[in-house]
């Protein structure tokens, strides 16, 4: 089974992933945490992808597809994948039906997560004052002076995603603002319907 979790940033969207990784044995591909870690690791495509993300900016398709093409073929995606924070424009999402039909799959569900912008403002900038507080770092994309820039580009390059997603019959979606657990659960009613 393949999926997508769509939101905009800081919807939710990596935990609920965790939580379906656990339950179902599918394998979280979260771009984020590709990227993050080739830039922690100082690979080539991990400094290129630094300073654009320290901008708040997206990082090029091709970058990203290259990751998520080479991800698909490691053996714990095996059971399937769940795209977290991919595809985010309708490049990437051509692209991530081609990359499955080349491997004989397809995407089974798209599960948009919906949140309240104003109340995603405050949850992030709460999650980088706890970070701060507790001694962790803060992402750099989650700073006040950036954000707002990346759920901007949210709205114009990933949100149409959710009419191209409709159409094609594959979005379902759940209320993003709900506890974990009842998010959870709906996710999972509609995986079970499938």
């Amino acid at each position: 089974m393949n999926l997508i979790l769509l939101g905009p940033p800081g919807a939710g969207k990596g935990t609920q992933a965790e939580l379906l990784e656990a339950e179902r044995g599918l394998k979280q591909l979260s771009t984020g945490i590709m990227l993050r870690a080739a830039t922690e690791a100082g690979t080539p495509v991990g400094l290129k992808a630094k300073a654009i993300m320290d901008r708040g900016d997206l990082v090029p398709d091709d970058v990203v597809i290259g990751i998520i093409s080479d991800r698909l073929n490691e053996p714990d995606c095996a059971k399937g994948a769940i795209f977290d924070g991919f595809p985010r424009t309708a490049v990437q999402a051509d692209a991530l039906d081609a990359l499955l039909a080349k491997r004989g799959e397809k995407l089974n569900v798209v599960i948009q997560l919906e949140v309240d912008d104003a109340i995603l403002i405050e949850r992030i900038a709460n999650r980088a004052a706890e970070n701060e507080a507790a001694g962790r770092p803060v992402r750099s994309d989650d700073r006040p002076e950036v954000f707002p820039n990346r759920l901007a580009k949210y709205h114009r390059d990933t949100a149409p995603l959710i009419a191209h997603y409709r159409a094609k019959n594959l979005l379902k979606s759940v209320d993003g603002m709900q506890p974990v657990k009842i998010v959870a659960a709906q996710i999972s009613a509609i995986l079970e319907a499938l």
